[in-house]
């Protein structure tokens, strides 16, 4: 959450993780009990998400699309509205062209916040990108950490 004249910073980020062991339902019941705390604990005032794409694999698409709608469910049933932006939408959004590589999101993810690093995994960075995309065309600009000066 940003508050008005305060600049974006990142309080937690990373992935929830699911056995690889287990069926594709106790995965998703994972996914969304993990979402569920989340929500609670920090009580957002939106849920950002990458909207569905279709790459090579059309299982995986398919398999990310659950857990998609687990994570549009958990926001739903705790009353915080969700969006959704394309792959492109969010790499143009941080870095500027809409065929950024994965690295390249990483690394304007770790400028526009100031981090020392960019989130690991890649996955958590693309995370924190649908947020920042999020902020960006949601507010009327996106309030940037300021240098210290020398």
């Amino acid at each position: 959450m940003v508050e008005s004249g305060n600049p974006a910073r990142l309080i937690e980020c990373g992935v929830v993780r699911t056995p690889a062991t287990h069926s594709l339902p106790a995965r998703l019941q994972v996914i969304h009990e993990g979402v569920t705390e989340l929500l609670q604990r920090h009580r957002p005032d939106a849920v950002a998400v990458e909207g569905v794409f279709y790459g090579k694999n059309v299982r995986s698409a398919i398999i990310l699309s659950h857990a998609r709608g687990v994570v549009l469910l958990a926001a739903m049933q705790a009353g915080v509205p969700a969006h959704e932006y394309s792959p492109a939408q969010v790499k143009k959004s941080v870095v500027g062209k809409g065929a950024a590589l994965k690295s390249q999101v990483g690394y304007a993810v770790t400028q526009l916040l100031r981090l020392k690093s960019a989130p690991k995994p890649a996955d958590a960075a693309d995370a924190v990108a649908i947020a920042l995309t999020h902020l960006m065309l949601h507010s009327r600009r996106l309030p940037l950490p300021t240098r210290k000066p020398k």
